[in-house]
């Protein structure tokens, strides 16, 4: 599970907690604000895009439409300005013809 460097994720009862469920912290390094940017970015596209629009009957109905959007939309269509304004599945297609060519 990652966390940011905030005093609660540092404390013993949020370690204990993790602990008693078998996950392990995994926290950025000191002053270095980058290391869940794209993270950030995925999630608050997600919710800008998806989630806050639908009103969902139950977790699995939830699961399923991000499923889908992630792979139908996100993946497949929608363009990233980061990957020179291709999906992420035509960026990682060009890349495997640029091996194969190479």
């Amino acid at each position: 599970m990652y966390t940011d460097r905030g005093s609660q994720y540092a404390g013993k009862d949020y370690r204990r907690l993790m602990d008693a469920h078998g996950l392990v912290g995994n926290m950025s390094r000191k002053r270095n604000c980058w290391d869940n940017a794209v993270a950030e970015s995925f999630f608050g596209s997600l919710k800008q895009e998806r989630v806050q629009w639908r009103s969902y009957q139950s977790r699995f109905g939830a699961q399923q439409d991000i499923l889908h959007y992630i792979i139908m939309f996100y993946n497949s269509y929608r363009l990233h300005s980061y990957l020179d304004y291709q999906s992420p599945n035509q960026f990682e297609q060009d890349r495997v013809e640029l091996r194969k060519a190479a």
